[in-house]
């Protein structure tokens, strides 16, 4: 009897053990990689088919903006034109700026590539190309938990900024921030500066991965 009690008890033990290791490989797969350390290498097509790899860019600032058109946090940064001034401003300085959508089929956000091309032209936005990662393979690698999440990578390849958008939680247009963490971190690197506030936490909706 003794016997059999305890190879139950070394049997729960070491489903236990695996349970916790499972977890723990997955918390693993899908950590946001810290600020400082490579970014995470990707390949993907854009709404327009075009396939974009990180490596393309090496020596350029590149911006990634996780987004979901239909995120009441995400629609604060577009209706108030926020997003595309930014997207603007940056690009225009020669960043290269990536809008990415990791929503799986059936999930809120996730467009067809027309619908897609539509909501951009309607919304007046700017990105460098939209990248559809509906099986979630880039936004896991990166760790991206909301929509908005934003990272800034320098042209070494390192992620300097990975956070926020700003510091202000809210879905309220009008809503004015006192610190856009992006701009700042841009500003700073471009000017050869270190980034004072290099993670930040992020807000938004859950990014809808399968």
């Amino acid at each position: 009897m003794k016997s059999a009690f305890k190879r139950a008890s070394v049997l729960c033990m070491l489903a236990a053990a695996l349970f916790v290791a499972a977890c723990t490989a997955a918390n693993t797969a899908t950590a946001t990689p810290p600020a400082g350390t490579p970014a995470p290498p990707f390949t993907a097509v854009d709404s327009n088919g075009k396939k974009h790899s990180l490596s393309d860019f090496k020596g350029k600032f590149v911006v990634l903006e996780w987004v979901n058109f239909d995120c009441p946090f995400v629609v604060r940064h577009y209706k108030s034109g926020n997003m595309q001034a930014l997207q603007r401003k940056y690009t225009a300085k020669g960043v290269v700026w990536l809008s990415i959508n990791s929503s799986a089929v059936g999930k809120q956000g996730h467009f067809s590539p027309a619908e897609i091309n539509a909501k951009i032209k309607e919304r007046n936005a700017a990105p460098t190309a939209y990248l559809i990662d509906t099986d979630g393979t880039i936004g896991k690698a990166y760790g991206a938990k909301t929509t908005p999440h934003m990272y800034v990578i320098d042209p070494q390849g390192n992620l300097i900024y990975q956070g926020a958008i700003d510091d202000s939680v809210s879905t309220d247009p009008n809503e004015k921030a006192k610190v856009n963490y992006v701009e700042a971190a841009l500003d700073a690197a471009m000017a050869g500066k270190p980034v004072a506030v290099a993670t930040t936490k992020p807000y938004g909706c859950s990014v809808k991965y399968q």
